[in-house]
């Protein structure tokens, strides 16, 4: 990985809306203490955090407003639900880029649950 890992787990930028803070408080700690959030992630980890948000930002909404708005057309789903389906694929695919999904964390190198794997062998008879 390029850029400086950061020595300290740094706090959400200011601009961030508050969905997408409380975001990068758990991302950032997860990334920081795999010791990978490097100065060239922020950015990154920056758009994931908002994705996020907008998912959580909608369904809000959607939970307010409803799934189903009435138009003069008839029912038609709410134009969040089409807003929060494009944050949701955004927010999967920089996570998976961020090592913050179960596969990625999971599939590096089997070393660690090996580790966690090995049993004396006096206990296996």
């Amino acid at each position: 990985m390029e850029g400086a890992v950061a020595d300290r787990c740094p706090s959400p930028p200011s601009w961030l809306p508050q969905n997408a803070k409380k975001e990068w408080k758990r991302a950032a700690k997860e990334l920081h203490g795999r010791k990978l959030l490097a100065d060239d992630v922020l950015a990154t980890l920056e758009s994931y955090c908002v994705a996020v948000g907008q998912v959580r930002e909608c369904e809000e909404l959607m939970a307010t407003e409803g799934r189903i708005v009435k138009t003069e057309t008839g029912p038609k789903p709410h134009p969040a639900f089409r807003m929060q389906q494009g944050a949701m694929r955004e927010a999967r695919l920089l996570a998976a880029e961020l090592g913050l999904t179960p596969h990625r964390r999971y599939s590096g190198t089997n070393a660690e649950k090996e580790e966690d794997n090995d049993v004396p062998a006096d206990l296996l008879g």
